[in-house]
């Protein structure tokens, strides 16, 4: 059994972990970290200390009522991304533990075109 970094968990949620091939687990908010356990191999799981975190991105459409996905980008390993059920309960969440300029939201998918355009005419 993997032991957890939190002494205290503020919310847990049913989630989808999309690093590689989806996974079904749970996600834990708590005081030390961000933590995903798998449903089905107890040996696959994610913890994230806060100290660790660089930004929290979220994919926001039809003007913030809607997350389909949110994202933990780390200072060292990369980035990690989840769905679940109630996203604005876990951005709210992970909100209390990093600060809330670390909360950005993703480029939408006008806006990627535009700076792809602007890219290609400054060659």
């Amino acid at each position: 059994m993997v032991q957890s970094i939190n002494t205290k968990v503020d919310f847990v949620i049913d989630a989808t972990s999309h690093t590689g091939i989806s996974a079904y687990g749970k996600i834990m908010v708590g005081d030390k970290g961000f933590e995903f356990f798998n449903n089905r191999d107890a040996r696959k799981f994610i913890q994230i200390p806060w100290e660790e975190v660089d930004h929290v991105v979220a994919s926001v459409l039809f003007k913030g009522k809607w997350i389909p996905r949110y994202a933990i980008q780390t200072k060292r390993n990369g980035t990690y991304s989840f769905s679940s059920k109630d996203p604005k309960g876990v951005l709210r969440a992970i909100r209390e533990y990093v600060e809330p300029n670390r909360l950005v939201q993703s480029l939408g998918f006008v806006d990627v075109l535009k700076r792809g355009f602007k890219r290609k005419s400054a060659k």
